[in-house]
């Protein structure tokens, strides 16, 4: 028979998998680790008006998909105003409107972010800059200062690091001192980049944001200074000139426009607060799926109950174990009870935990068997044969559980878990085996059925394995592709190597 059709169809499995695994992993940001946190960031806005018995609007810039950062909660707080969003080119607002109010108002804007460096920096490229009008002095004042800066750079990065320079120079030149007359402040800093450079052709404009570095209650906006350099827009601290965008600041809104704008009412004021909160990056990428719509996550494991949850978390362990098998009697040629006993006798040593589990499954092996060789010599029917057996395992069972208790070993209550019929089938086969081969044989594949119990428990108990098969089941269809292909594998089995070392040396 051609193999192509099965290499093929391992290839389609495996690369399905692996292609849904890397979408949730890398697109929907789903963890790879179980014990993985994320930082969550609540900023809030509470702003406060003096009404003067009349018609209201306040307009509050809002931020606009921030760069380096996922929003994933948004909330407006006022009593009976109206609100309404405004997206434009240059930001985003929230308008508040009401008919009539008097006195004091207090309103607020809440928004929750988490740091997601997958959200590409503003790209969009600006309108052409234009010199902007300034009285004779200045506007002399500003050619002065560009063209020095000019002769010292070489691109619009270059050149507004050398004008930022000259501005924050301890000792500025005459153009430079008259342009600071008016403030040396960051945002007026901010402002005469801005102005430099459009005089100079180049477009720049200034964002206001936070550094989410620290919880603070009234935090303080800072502007920095963005500088389109013909593809991209570049970052730079006005006080400094540094260049570089800081991973931890948010852009609250760009451009000129005030922060807030009040109509109707006197005395506006704003306060700015950050909080910090950390929460499982598992919450977290479901809060984002959710938003995102993502019908990959609605129609998966995560969507069901709690209940069938925590079966499927069992149940999904499954194959690893049967993977292990297949490894183990396949490849390294060890010999086992059947097929899938060794994977439940591993869950069963999920409860009893591996040195319990191991010494009760052979207690109840070794009792078992005693048992069973004098059924023999009654001989019994097959059926009432197993029967007998399975009534005998369950007092054997309860037995043990009974004497563990009143010695104070607690994990021998756990033993009822093990799978009754598989141990009954288990020793019904070792007593053939031992009849029709030996006691050699049996107990090789009595041992063998514990090693790969014990390999498929070590496995199957790690967080991160738990972990991955119930967040990505995806991962299951790369198992299946090993498997099938480990199904034509005909060749030597290491205890076979082993075994007939003497033919090789020959």
């Amino acid at each position: 028979m051609r193999r192509w059709p099965l290499y093929a169809l391992a290839a389609v499995l495996g690369l399905g998998g692996l292609s849904v695994f890397l979408y949730k992993a890398l697109a929907l940001g789903f963890p790879l680790r179980p014990d993985r946190l994320s930082e969550v960031w609540t900023l809030q806005a509470r702003f406060t008006i003096d009404a003067r018995s009349g018609p209201v609007k306040v307009t509050l810039q809002i931020p606009q998909r921030p760069a380096g950062f996922a929003v994933l909660d948004e909330n407006f707080v006022s009593r009976g105003y109206g609100l309404t969003t405004v997206e434009g080119d240059e930001g985003r607002e929230a308008q508040w409107a009401i008919r009539e109010a008097r006195g004091r108002q207090t309103l607020y804007y809440r928004v929750v972010v988490t740091p997601d460096p997958r959200q590409p920096p503003e790209g969009r490229p600006p309108a052409p800059a234009e010199p902007p009008p300034l009285e004779e002095l200045y506007a002399t004042a500003v050619q002065g200062l560009v063209a020095a800066a000019r002769e010292r750079s070489a691109d619009p990065a270059s050149l507004a690091a050398e004008l930022l320079r000259r501005l924050n120079d301890p000792t500025p030149g005459e153009s430079a001192a008259l342009l600071l007359a008016a403030g040396g402040s960051p945002g007026r800093r901010a402002e005469l980049g801005v102005q430099l450079l459009a005089a100079a052709g180049v477009p720049a404009r200034i964002a206001y944001g936070l550094r989410l570095a620290e919880q603070q209650r009234h935090a303080t906006f800072l502007p920095r200074l963005e500088v389109w350099d013909g593809g991209r827009w570049l970052w730079f601290d006005p006080l400094t000139g540094d260049q570089g965008r800081p991973a931890d600041f948010f852009v609250w809104w760009r451009g000129d426009e005030p922060l807030i704008r009040v109509r109707g009412a006197d005395n506006p004021e704003v306060e700015i607060a950050a909080r910090r909160n950390v929460v499982e990056a598992m919450d977290l990428a479901e809060r984002r799926a959710g938003l995102d719509h993502s019908r990959l996550v609605e129609f998966s494991l995560l969507g069901l109950p709690v209940g069938p949850q925590a079966v499927y978390a069992v149940l999904l362990l499954v194959p690893i174990g049967a993977f292990i098998m297949v490894l183990v009697r396949n490849v390294l040629g060890f010999k086992t009870f059947g097929t899938f006993m060794p994977v439940l006798v591993a869950l069963a040593f999920r409860e009893t935990r591996l040195l319990a589990g191991v010494l009760l499954f052979s207690l109840v092996m070794a009792v078992g068997l005693g048992l069973r060789f004098l059924l023999e010599r009654l001989r019994l029917l097959l059926a009432p044969r197993l029967a007998a057996v399975l009534i005998l395992v369950v007092l054997v069972l309860a037995t043990i559980s009974v004497v563990g208790h009143r010695l104070g070993l607690e994990t021998g209550l756990s033993v009822a878990l093990f799978p009754l019929v598989i141990l009954t089938m288990a020793i019904e086969r070792m007593s053939i085996v031992w009849e029709e081969r030996g006691a050699g044989e049996a107990l090789q594949e009595g041992l063998g059925t514990l090693l790969v119990a014990t390999l498929a428990y070590l496995v199957m108990s790690l967080d991160l394995v738990q972990h991955l098969v119930f967040v990505f089941p995806e991962l299951l269809l790369i198992l299946l592709a090993a498997t099938l292909l480990l199904g034509r594998y005909s060749g030597y089995r290491l205890l076979e190597l082993v075994r007939f070392r003497a033919l090789a040396e020959d």
